[in-house]
């Protein structure tokens, strides 16, 4: 695998976890009845990736598992997180999508 650059890895923590989502994922649903409470632009999304049924809230670049009560930024986090695969192997699959 090619290194990453820090130009490939901003673009990572910058892309919206929502499309990364619908690039990676085997299915997404928005769920439109959801009324944030806190920042207006989240969103609950219901998911299907990485073998496992998911329940995120997603604002921008960042992420949060509701039964798991973790979170985080970025695509490269958001595939680790859902995918259970080590910082190369998200990249790769982030590659693979983009092309």
């Amino acid at each position: 695998m090619a290194p990453v650059d820090n130009f490939e890895l901003q673009r990572y923590r910058d892309l919206p976890a929502l499309e990364v989502l619908l690039l990676l994922a085997t299915y997404v649903k928005v769920d439109r009845d959801f009324k944030p409470l806190k920042a207006k632009s989240t969103l609950r999304v219901h998911v299907y990736a990485g073998d496992a049924d998911w329940e995120l809230l997603v604002d921008g670049p960042r992420f949060f598992d509701t039964r798991a009560g973790k979170g985080g930024g970025g695509a490269i986090d958001l595939v680790m997180h859902l995918w259970r695969v080590p910082f190369r192997k998200a990249v790769a699959m982030l590659r693979e999508a983009q092309t």
